[in-house]
């Protein structure tokens, strides 16, 4: 990125550099099927092995409506499936299928070699710069859970 401008402030900032990581992933990515916003929904979902849509909704911080339409496009791939919530029986819980676990494994192969080249672009700041992005993150959900 060319100088910072005076104008440019820490929620701009944070809006470039996620736009920035979206494309980069998106062309890591491009040969496994996967988005980068697609693998970071697998990734949560190998992660936790089983979620509601809904939580699936709140680890993206993204609409219902969206979660939604990623998951038909994923049932659609025979990518995941639903089951009745035992919890909950008006909810599904949703996991990974074996072509599911296949393809983010796949994924995950052209994604390493991207985040290794930024952990050494970023050298000796790379636990400090993590150490701040969950305070970012903290901060963030504190605000929007306010709005």
């Amino acid at each position: 990125m060319a100088d910072r401008p005076d104008d440019v402030n820490a929620l701009f900032s944070i809006w470039l550099v996620a736009r920035a990581t979206t494309d980069l992933l998106d062309r890591a990515l491009a040969s496994s099927g996967l988005t980068a916003d697609e693998y970071g929904a697998y990734s949560v979902l190998v992660r936790e092995g089983s979620l509601t849509p809904s939580q699936l909704a709140e680890w993206m911080a993204a609409p219902a409506t969206t979660v939604s339409s990623y998951l038909k496009r994923f049932e659609a791939r025979g990518h995941v499936r639903r089951a009745r919530d035992a919890d909950d029986r008006r909810s599904s819980r949703v996991t990974l299928t074996a072509a599911g676990r296949r393809t983010h494994r796949a994924a995950a192969a052209r994604f390493r070699p991207a985040l290794a080249a930024v952990v050494t672009a970023l050298g000796d700041d790379e636990a400090r710069v993590q150490q701040s992005l969950l305070r970012l993150r903290g901060a963030i959900d504190e605000v929007r859970s306010r709005l």
